[in-house]
């Protein structure tokens, strides 16, 4: 019996295994296919034009929200249109586009849930994670979104299991350290509890605290099923 419990007790930790991937080229985002994943991070520089692009869009668009599902061949014009058809609007465009055509392709949809907003306050600044398969998240501008590996997490201590205390201080994880942090530019795939075999393993994140004055442009897909 102890033989047999001591292999259902290494199955399950197994199973709970998650860790992160990252690296510079875009292949790296096939990677969230693997079951010991949960982050998948494509470590990429912007560059001159496409942070000028964003700069321009935050000071021009402060407000900016726009959402929509959009398609690899559409989302073009959805988000040029959206942004006011500027040299800077048609830069960032572009880039959106390339995204939509990888997340679409990657995953075998027809459409994507897109959201681009300017932000200059944290919109969800607690530790959570996500009830989706999974979601492209990517700042353009500004401070990226924080995570906490698997491992780490305390996840009796996420929503009303924290007791009305600050993520800090209620157990959820040890120490600050233990927050990582997306790179501006940095185009990561977080794998939710919706995914099959990820139920209890979804990417634990919060958007960051932003310093007075300070702004973000920030990208997410979601999946839509057709």
């Amino acid at each position: 019996m102890r033989a047999i419990s001591t292999i259902i007790k290494t199955s399950v930790q197994e199973k709970q295994h998650r860790q992160a991937i990252a690296g510079n080229q875009p292949s790296v985002l096939t990677d969230i296919y693997q079951d010991v994943t949960n982050i998948v991070i494509w470590q990429r520089k912007l560059g001159d034009v496409l942070t000028q692009a964003a700069d321009h869009i935050l000071k021009t668009n402060p407000a900016l929200q726009i959402s929509a599902a959009v398609t690899p061949q559409s989302a073009y014009a959805t988000v040029n249109n959206a942004l006011g058809a500027t040299q800077a609007a048609a830069a960032l465009s572009e880039d959106v586009t390339q995204l939509v055509d990888m997340f679409c392709c990657l995953f075998d949809l027809k459409r994507a849930g897109l959201r681009l907003t300017a932000q200059d306050r944290a919109m969800c600044p607690r530790f959570h994670f996500d009830r989706v398969p999974c979601r492209l998240v990517t700042t353009y501008r500004g401070i990226g979104t924080q995570w906490l590996a698997h491992h780490l997490v305390d996840r009796s201590k996420l929503g009303a299991g924290n007791q009305g205390k600050p993520d800090e201080h209620s157990g959820l994880f040890e120490k600050e350290t233990d927050i990582q942090q997306l790179s501006q530019g940095d185009v990561a795939l977080f794998k939710g509890a919706l995914w099959h075999g990820n139920e209890d393993a979804g990417l634990v994140h919060r958007s960051p605290r932003l310093p007075s004055g300070a702004r973000r442009l920030l990208l997410t897909f979601d999946f839509i099923n057709d």
